[in-house]
């Protein structure tokens, strides 16, 4: 058993914010290693294993959206289908403007969503530009040191 690894399945889903269940899952769909086990088969968790799991969550907030802002976009859309099929060109101006509102409120709500999960798509795509730039300047790197041995007489 690893030195590192100390931590049992529910201090690794409290720091994680995940629950018990979702790491077993993580493990068995072999996004996560199999932990070490304690003599009793509990499962122990290293550091590493908890910034992994770090990680698959921000992917997952990154790439996906939580099953709360899926409700949220499904309700405004019903929100609005309500104020279309309400709508009634002969309603007094005060009735239009409380529909517009309306239907202006819950859109906003959407594009809040979409603008924070496109601000964090950006900011990961950025991260990744950085890092191919190093990896190009390393490949330079390891391109001119080979150039220059095989240039010297051995």
């Amino acid at each position: 058993m690893s030195e590192e690894a100390t931590l049992q399945i529910g201090e690794v889903a409290e720091r994680t914010g995940v629950t018990q269940r979702t790491l077993r899952f993580y493990e068995e769909k072999g996004l996560l290693k199999p932990p070490s086990r304690m003599d009793g088969g509990f499962r122990l968790y290293s550091e590493e294993d908890v910034k992994r799991v770090q990680k698959i969550r921000r992917l997952q907030e990154l790439l996906g959206t939580s099953l709360a802002e899926i409700k949220e976009m499904v309700d405004a859309e019903a929100v609005l289908r309500e104020l279309r099929a309400q709508y009634n060109p002969e309603a007094e101006l005060a009735e239009k403007r409380r529909q517009l509102e309306k239907a202006i409120e819950v859109t906003h709500a959407q594009h809040a969503i979409v603008k924070q999960k496109t601000k964090q798509m950006r900011e990961m795509e950025l991260q990744l530009e950085e890092r191919l730039k190093l990896f190009d300047r390393w490949m330079t790197e390891l391109e001119q040191m080979e150039t220059q041995a095989a240039a010297s007489p051995s």
